[in-house]
């Protein structure tokens, strides 16, 4: 498998962009973080650092430092002695349940760090890239989503982050927002990302239940990081945009890739509206995006659609189970699903 260093950008992005450096990350948990860094770092090297809760101590290597970010002296030390030009803030808790059950919890993450950060820099012009989330919309609109549609968010995640949005843009106007959707990619821990939890309910042959009416565009990380990278370096590039994928797909119509291609039982995936689910967490509907604002910002399309190969985009409710003599496997779907084959140098 090739190393994060290999991923060939489109054409027409600037193969010279440089980040403001030095740079930090921060939401290293997550599997948008985590990807980044790894990006990242593997091309800028110890100018790249990254930050992690205090406690989260598996979480640990080159560059990697322990540190809250709702510590305001923690944070305010560690910009002193590292004098960061760049800041991707990809921090974030966005376990739904979590957060419907401890708000308190939800706001001391998605927004008092943020409330930390912007006064650890605001006497300075670090460059701050934030990454927010589809989920502030209720997805009850019909989807497509614009920049411009109003937040109407309905779980205490969504919330947060429209906060955190709200607050970036009435304090620091200079900054860019990014709202991504589900970012296909490998995870720090094998739990964190969307594959993940789907695929660990297959591999167990335990059932998974996905919901056909909850909608999403999501991204490969081998796409996101090279777009975060772009981002960073074009200072005049703020305010908010969308990064979502060009393909709309149902979490159902998700766990049908992973279980089609990971080659398992096709009776283990189940599905159900939203409405027959549990009242917690609440769940959005059709929150896919339109990311045309961003394509035209940069000057191209940075996201291939997820899957990759059109062949495993789903046609109907049983496509899962139409085999037609494939032999998927794990392998398969570390191959293609976690990783996207057209952004790779052979």
């Amino acid at each position: 498998m090739n190393s994060f260093s290999d991923i060939s950008p489109p054409a027409n992005r600037p193969k010279d962009a440089t980040p403001p450096l030095p740079l930090l990350v921060t939401g290293l948990a997550g599997v948008a973080g985590y990807n980044a860094f790894q990006f990242l770092r593997a091309r800028f090297g110890s100018q790249v650092l990254a930050i992690r809760r205090t406690d989260y101590w598996p979480l640990s290597g080159p560059g990697i430092i322990p540190c809250n970010m709702d510590d305001r002296d923690a944070m305010r030390r560690l910009f002193d002695e590292h004098q960061f030009a760049g800041v991707l803030h990809c921090e974030g808790t966005c376990k739904l349940k979590s957060c419907e059950l401890d708000p308190v919890m939800a706001r001391r993450i998605n927004v008092r760090s943020m409330e930390v950060l912007l006064e650890t820099i605001a006497a300075s012009d670090v460059r701050l890239v934030h990454l927010s989330i589809d989920l502030v919309f209720s997805g009850t609109r019909g989807g497509n989503h614009l920049e411009d549609d109003a937040t109407d968010p309905v779980t205490i995640y969504g919330k947060t982050m429209v906060e955190a949005e709200e607050l970036i843009a009435r304090e620091r106007p200079s900054a860019a927002m990014l709202r991504i959707s589900l970012p296909m990619g490998v995870s720090f821990n094998g739990h964190a990302g969307a594959i993940d939890w789907i695929q660990s309910r297959f591999k167990k042959q335990k059932p998974a239940t996905l919901y056909f009416d909850e909608r999403r565009t999501p991204t490969y990380t081998d796409c996101l990081s090279p777009l975060l990278l772009d981002v960073l370096a074009r200072r005049e590039l703020t305010g908010l945009y969308h990064a979502g994928g060009p393909l709309s797909l149902s979490l159902y119509e998700i766990a049908q890739v992973v279980n089609r291609v990971g080659g398992y039982r096709p009776e283990d995936l189940m599905g159900c509206n939203r409405i027959e689910a549990g009242p917690l967490p609440p769940r959005a509907g059709d929150v896919s995006m339109n990311s045309s604002r961003l394509a035209t910002a940069i000057g191209y399309e940075p996201f291939d659609p997820w899957p990759y190969h059109p062949e495993f985009v789903p046609t109907h409710r049983e496509w899962h189970a139409e085999r037609n003599g494939e032999q998927g496997s794990p392998e398969l779907l570390a191959e293609i699903l976690y990783r996207n084959p057209g952004r790779r140098l052979i």
